[in-house]
């Protein structure tokens, strides 16, 4: 059974990822500082998969830490979630951001350098495109210059792994570029947990359903778009844990200094309008909401065209934005009991 540490694995993608993992047949390992998640999901995880899954509390920055998880551990991969992910906080402590999510990245590989362990699956971003020229966006995408600090880190990160590729690194290394994760377990023992006000649709839309916030603002109803509100490709959690179990099971059988980069998403867009909608047809409830003003810096549309994870891992998504709404309220209403 092949060890895989997971950096940030009591997040909300980690934590979903560590549950497939498993499913297939992998031993996770989580480091994780907490400072984005809580003690309890590991309680949770053991619940869902009835295993004690080995968790060491601390920084992935922190050499000597992942040094004593490597005595315990014989690693045969890593996937790297960790980093801050605050667009809004990363524009007011750009530098909080770099040190982080660069840094981090930066002593990761030396360690998987240092002790050949050989794979690596990297969390980036479908922000690294901006707003596209076209749609759907393809991997070869053109890159736009990024709207954030945070948005920069994911693009600085990936420009670090090909250069490494470039130097002839034994590693095998594979970028899934995500679009909008949603969705929760559907156990409803593990999701989204957003520390203080939510920066994302879904969980501001599960807490107005639940009372603990008072109503729901829609950014702007006068896009070129179909109902005027701004369009996502919406991916539920589980599928795209999925994508990370076929991306290390495709390493598996990779030469050395290998780079790859996928897109994971539905393929479709939905606008907010849509979301709202859906939540409200599918769950049976009515939501406060109001059109307020466009959000400086919101991307107009985005959506994935996914035909090259179809094609070359075999990955196709399962679950539908009904499904990801209903699992997400399902989440919430476990929380709020």
């Amino acid at each position: 059974m092949k060890n895989i540490l997971i950096t940030g694995g009591a997040g909300y993608i980690g934590s979903h990822t560590a549950v497939e993992l498993i499913k297939a047949g992998f031993n996770p390992i989580i480091i994780d500082d907490l400072s984005n998640s809580q003690q309890t999901v590991l309680e949770r995880l053991r619940e869902i998969t009835g295993k004690e899954i080995p968790f060491y509390f601390g920084d992935c920055g922190d050499r000597s830490l992942l040094n004593k998880i490597s005595e315990d551990f014989e690693l045969s991969g890593v996937i790297h979630f960790a980093a801050f992910k605050a667009v809004g906080e990363s524009t007011q402590e750009p530098l909080k951001y770099y040190k982080n999510n660069v840094g981090s990245l930066l002593v990761l590989l030396e360690f998987m350098e240092d002790l050949g362990i050989p794979d690596l699956v990297f969390s980036s971003s479908c922000t690294v495109y901006g707003q596209p020229d076209t749609l759907p966006v393809t991997e070869d995408t053109p890159r736009k210059e990024a709207e954030s600090p945070y948005g920069n880190t994911k693009k600085v990160c990936e420009d670090i792994l090909v250069d490494l590729i470039k130097s002839k690194s034994g590693l095998r290394i594979i970028s899934l570029r995500y679009f909008n994760p949603i969705g929760a377990h559907l156990s409803g023992k593990i999701g989204e947990l957003p520390s203080g006000v939510p920066n994302n649709l879904v969980p501001f839309v599960t807490q107005t359903a639940a009372g603990i916030r008072e109503k729901l603002t829609v950014f702007g109803d006068d896009y070129d778009t179909p109902d005027g509100s701004c369009v996502r490709d919406f991916i539920h959690v589980v599928d795209l844990a999925d994508a990370h179990v076929k991306a290390l099971e495709f390493l598996e059988n990779k030469p050395t200094s290998f780079y790859e980069v996928f897109n994971v998403g539905t393929g479709n867009g939905n606008t907010v309008l849509e979301v709202i909608q859906t939540f409200e047809e599918v769950n049976g409830l009515k939501l406060n909401y109001e059109i307020g003003s466009r959000r400086p810096g919101d991307v107009v549309k985005i959506w994935a065209d996914t035909s090259k994870i179809n094609k070359v891992l075999g990955w196709y998504p399962q679950y539908s934005l009904a499904d990801s709404l209903r699992d997400s309220w399902n989440w919430e209403k476990n929380l709020k009991n």
